[in-house]
C-alpha cells in the first residue's frame, strides 16, 4: 500500500544541530524517503515514504546511526476470534498499518500485543484495523491483568443456557425424522397421526428457531466474513447448516422443484450440529478459563485492602490507594499488602509464595518484606517501598502474562498453513459435490449434499489454532507454581536445543557465602596482624570473600585500623593504606602486577587449591605476607541437580575466575563434566563461545554480575534473589536461588513442547484423515457416507481433545522437589 502522507516519528539520542544533520542526511539518503523534516526541540523527524519497506529502511538507517526511532507496546482484547483463520487475518490486518513492527496474536488468550512506532500510527488506527476486518478490539489497560477465566466462566455460562435451548428445541426434530429412519413404529404413528408432510413443517418452525436463537452468532459473523472473502470457521458452519436448511425448505415447500427420488429433509443436520457445535464451544470455554489457573491462584495472593497508620490511627483503606512511604501495619495472619521495609514489631513470615522454602523467615526492624507473603503471628509496621505494578508479586504477574502470550517459532508453520485452510476446505467442499453430481449413484444430489455439508462441518481449524498456545499457557503458568518464571516465552522452546549448561559457580553451585578456613604466614609476620591489616581493606570491598574475613576479625575480636587510597581491580584484588601500611590483597595475578615475589608460600597456595579452597594472597609494605583459604560451601542441591542435568543428556560445566586446582576440586564433589578456571568478570561470554563447539548453551548464573553472559547465551537462566525478579538479561528467572530450578525448567520445556507436539499431530492428522472421509473416499469400497452430524460431533470432540490434553500440563511434577514434600505450594497458601 502506497503512502504519500507524511510520517512523523519520535528519534531517541538526539542532543545537538549536528545529531539533526546526520539524521537528515542518514533519511535523505535512502531511496523512496522526501520531503525530510527533522526538529530537534521535538526530537521528531518528518518525511514521506512512498512505500512501507522505505519506512522500514528509515528506521533500520536510524538505528544504525545511533538514532533509533521510538516504538510502543500495546495489548489489544480481540473479540470473535474462533480459529487460527481468524487469528491469521488479524495478524495480517495490524500487520498491515503502516509504522506496525510486530504483531502476536494469540487465540487462546484472545489478545494481540503490537509494537509500533511512536507517531507513525496509533491505537486509534490499530483499533480500526482490527475492528474493519471483523474482530472489535480495545485497550487492555497496561498493567492490568486481563481477568480472561472469570471472562471465559461467564461465556461458558452463556453458552450452557444456548445449549440447553437449542438441544430443548433439537431433540424432537433429531426424533421425528431420524426415529422414522430407525424404527418403522415410530414411521408409521408420524403418518397415522400429524403426517410426513406435517412433520416437516414443525422441523422447519423447531429448526428455524435453533438456527435464528443460539445459532444466529454463526450467520452474524460467518457470512460478512465469507462475502469480504475471509472467510473463517463461523463460515463453515454457516455455508454448511445453511444449505442443508435451504435443500430443505425446498423439500418441504416446494417439492414440485425436486425429483421424488431426492425429495427429503435435513433439518435435523442443521439443527443437530448447531447443538453439537454449541456444546463443543461451551467445553472450549471451560477449558480455556482453566488455562489461566495458575494466573490466577496468583491473582489471588494480593489483598484488597490494607490497614495503615495514620494522624495516630489505623484506618482501612484499598489497596489500589497506598502510595509509597505509607505505615502499614500487618496483624498476624494478614498478607503482605505491598513491598516495604520493616521499622517496628517482630514476626515469622511465610515466602514459601516467592523462595520455594517451607520454614517461615524472620522479620524484625530493617528487614524487607514482600507482596503476597503471609505474615505470621507477631505484629509488624512497615513503610511500603514498592507500590501497585512496581510490587515483586505485580513483576511476576506480568511476566507470566508476557511469556504466556508469546509466540514459539514452532507457531510460524502453522500460522502459514492455517492463514488458507478455510478457504481450501471451501474449495473442496464445492469440488466434493461436484464430483458426487458428475459420478455419483442416485439419487446423486442427496448424496452431494450430504458430502459437501460433511467436509464443511468436519473440518477444524480451532484445534490448529488452540494447539501451541493453550499448552504455552498451562505450561508456563505451571512453571511460576514450580518457582520458575519464563521472562521470553520462546525459551520454552529454545531450552529443547540446549546441549550445554554453563554453571557460574560463586551463588549458583555454591551458598555464595564462603568462610575464612586457612591462614598460612609468612616468616616474620603475626596472624592478628595480618588478619586486621587484611581485614581493614577488605571492610571496604562487598565481595563474599571480604565478608568472610571481615566476619573472622570480627569474630576475634580484632580491631580494624583507618583505612585511605582504597582501590578495587576488578578481577584482581584490592589496594589500601592501613594506618599508614601498604596492604594489597587478590590473586596471584596482582601480586605479579605489582611485583611482589610468592615463591614463599606458592606451595601452601597450590595444597589450598587442592582442597577446593579459594586461595588469595596478601602482601604487607610490598613483602608476601600471607596466603589466606576461603571455601564457599556447596549447595546441598548442587550434587543432585547436576546428576538429573547428565540423566537428561546435558553436558554440564562450569566458569569460574578460581584457579583451575580450587574450581577442579569442586568439579569432582558434585560430578561437573568440564571446568573454565580463571575467568574475569568480562571473560565469560569467551568462555561460553568455547563451550558452544556446535551445541547450543544455557547460561545460569545471578543475574546482577553475570548479565553479559546470562544476554549471550542461547537461554539465559539467573538465580532470583526473592524480590528482585524482573532481571532483564535472563531469559528464565528462578524465585528460589537453587539449582533444582534450573531441572525444573527443563522439564517443564520438555513436556510442554511434547505436549504441542501432541496437539499438532492430532490437529492436523485429525483433518488430513476425516475431510477425505467426509467427502466419501470410503464410500466406493465400503458404501460409508458420514453424516453431517457425526461429523460435527466429531468437529467439537476435536477442539476439546487439545484443550484437555494442554490442561494436562498442570499437573506437571517437580523433576526435583524444590521443598519437602509436606511443604504447602507456593501458590495454595
Amino acid at each position: 500500500m502506497t503512502q504519500h502522507s507524511p510520517t512523523t516519528l519520535s528519534i531517541e539520542g538526539m542532543t545537538c544541530a549536528s545529531c539533526v544533520g546526520r539524521v537528515d542526511r542518514g533519511l535523505k539518503a535512502i531511496k523512496g524517503i522526501s520531503d525530510v523534516s527533522v526538529n530537534l526541540a521535538a526530537e521528531t523527524a518528518q518525511f514521506v515514504s512512498k512505500t512501507p519497506e522505505n519506512l522500514e529502511a528509515a528506521v533500520k538507517a536510524l538505528a544504525a546511526l545511533g538514532y533509533p526511532a521510538r516504538h510502543s507496546t500495546v495489548t489489544l482484547s480481540i473479540e470473535s476470534m474462533s480459529c487460527a483463520s481468524c487469528v491469521g487475518r488479524v495478524d495480517k490486518a495490524l500487520a498491515a498499518v503502516p509504522g506496525v513492527l510486530e504483531v502476536n496474536v494469540n487465540l487462546a488468550a484472545e489478545t494481540a500485543t503490537v509494537t509500533f512506532l511512536d507517531g507513525a500510527t496509533g491505537l486509534t488506527a490499530l483499533l480500526r484495523a482490527s475492528d474493519e476486518a471483523g474482530y472489535p478490539a480495545s485497550i487492555v489497560d497496561a498493567g492490568a491483568s486481563v481477568d480472561r477465566t472469570a471472562r471465559k466462566e461467564e461465556e461458558a455460562r452463556l453458552l450452557s443456557r444456548q445449549v440447553l435451548f437449542a438441544a430443548a428445541l433439537a431433540l424432537p426434530v433429531f426424533v421425528m425424522e431420524m426415529g422414522g429412519h430407525i424404527s418403522p413404529a415410530i414411521h408409521l404413528a408420524i403418518a397415522s397421526t400429524i403426517g410426513h408432510q406435517n412433520s416437516w413443517v414443525i422441523q422447519f418452525l423447531l429448526t428455524t428457531l435453533v438456527l435464528i436463537g443460539p445459532g444466529r452468532s454463526f450467520y452474524l459473523k460467518g457470512f460478512p466474513a465469507l462475502l469480504k472473502g475471509a472467510p473463517d470457521m463461523n463460515s463453515l458452519v454457516a455455508v454448511g447448516t445453511g444449505a442443508a436448511y435451504l435443500y430443505s425448505i425446498v423439500a418441504t415447500f416446494l417439492p414440485q422443484l425436486m425429483p421424488a427420488a431426492v425429495r427429503a429433509v435435513y433439518f435435523e443436520a442443521a439443527a443437530v450440529i448447531i447443538v453439537l457445535i454449541l456444546i463443543g464451544r461451551w467445553l472450549e470455554a471451560r477449558a480455556k478459563g482453566r488455562t489461566g489457573a495458575a494466573i490466577q491462584e496468583l491473582m489471588r495472593l494480593q489483598p484488597s485492602i490494607a490497614h495503615i497508620r495514620r494522624n495516630g490511627e489505623i484506618v482501612e483503606i484499598a489497596i489500589s490507594a497506598l502510595r509509597v512511604g505509607d505505615m502499614i501495619l500487618a496483624r498476624p495472619g494478614d498478607r503482605i499488602a505491598v513491598d516495604g521495609e520493616v521499622t517496628e514489631g517482630e514476626s515469622h513470615v511465610d515466602e514459601s509464595m516467592i523462595s520455594g522454602e517451607p520454614i517461615p523467615v524472620a522479620k524484625t526492624n530493617g528487614d524487607l518484606v514482600t507482596s503476597g507473603t503471609v505474615n505470621g503471628s507477631g505484629s509488624l509496621t512497615f513503610r511500603a517501598t514498592r507500590v501497585g505494578g512496581d510490587t515483586t508479586l505485580s513483576q511476576i504477574i506480568r511476566m507470566v502474562e508476557t511469556a504466556q502470550g508469546a509466540k514459539l517459532p514452532i507457531q510460524g508453520l502453522v500460522d502459514r498453513i492455517t492463514l488458507w485452510f478455510v478457504p481450501a476446505v471451501m474449495g473442496l467442499s464445492a469440488l466434493t459435490v461436484l464430483v458426487w453430481l458428475i459420478f455419483g449413484p442416485d439419487p446423486a444430489l442427496t448424496y452431494a449434499l450430504v458430502a459437501g455439508v460433511s467436509v464443511l462441518i468436519i473440518a477444524c481449524p480451532c484445534a490448529m489454532g488452540l494447539a501451541t498456545p493453550t499448552s504455552i499457557m498451562v505450561g508456563i503458568g505451571r512453571a511460576a507454581e514450580m518457582g520458575v518464571l519464563f521472562r521470553k516465552g520462546d525459551a520454552l522452546q529454545q531450552l529443547g536445543d540446549i546441549g550445554v549448561v554453563a554453571l557460574d559457580k560463586t551463588g549458583t553451585v555454591t551458598e555464595g557465602r564462603p568462610e575464612l578456613t586457612d591462614l598460612v604466614l609468612a616468616d616474620g609476620f603475626e596472624r592478628a596482624m595480618v588478619l586486621a591489616l587484611v581485614a581493614a581493606v577488605e571492610e571496604r570491598s562487598e565481595h563474599p570473600i571480604a565478608e568472610a574475613i571481615v566476619r573472622r576479625a570480627k569474630a576475634e575480636g580484632l580491631t580494624l585500623g583507618d583505612v585511605s587510597a582504597f582501590a578495587s581491580v576488578t578481577g584482581y584484588g584490592v589496594r589500601a593504606k592501613v594506618d599508614g601500611v601498604d596492604v594489597l590483597v587478590g590473586a596471584d595475578r596482582l601480586m605479579a602486577r605489582e611485583g611482589v615475589d610468592i615463591k614463599l608460600l606458592s606451595g601452601p597456595e597450590t595444597d589450598l587449591a587442592r582442597k577446593g579452597r579459594t586461595a588469595l594472597f596478601a602482601a604487607i609494605d610490598g613483602q608476601i605476607a600471607a596466603v589466606i583459604g576461603v571455601a564457599d560451601p556447596v549447595k546441598p542441591a548442587s550434587r543432585a541437580a547436576i546428576l538429573a542435568l547428565h540423566q537428561l543428556g546435558l553436558k554440564v560445566a562450569m566458569i569460574t575466575g578460581d584457579k583451575r586446582e580450587t574450581a577442579e576440586a569442586i568439579a569432582r564433589e558434585i560430578g561437573i563434566d568440564h571446568v573454565i578456571a580463571g575467568v574475569l568478570p568480562e571473560g565469560k561470554v569467551a568462555a561460553l563461545d568455547a563451550l558452544r563447539q556446535g551445541k547450543k548453551v544455557a547460561f545460569v548464573g545471578d543475574g546482577i554480575n553475570d548479565a553479559p553472559a546470562l544476554a549471550h547465551a542461547d537461554v539465559g537462566i539467573a538465580i532470583g534473589t526473592g524480590t528482585d525478579v524482573a532481571i532483564e538479561s535472563a531469559d528464565v528467572v528462578l524465585m528460589s536461588g537453587d539449582l533444582r530450578g534450573v531441572v525444573n525448567a527443563f522439564e517443564v520445556s520438555r513436556r510442554t513442547m511434547t505436549n504441542i507436539k501432541q496437539n499438532l499431530v492430532w490437529a492436523f492428522g485429525y483433518n488430513v484423515a476425516l475431510i477425505p472421509v467426509a467427502a466419501g473416499v470410503l464410500y466406493p469400497s465400503f458404501g460409508v457416507l458420514l453424516s453431517p452430524v457425526l461429523a460435527a460431533g466429531a468437529m467439537a470432540v476435536s477442539s476439546v481433545f487439545v484443550l484437555s490434553n494442554a490442561l494436562r500440563l498442570r499437573w506437571i511434577a517437580p523433576a526435583l522437589e524444590e521443598t519437602p514434600a509436606s511443604a504447602p505450594s507456593a501458590l495454595t497458601n
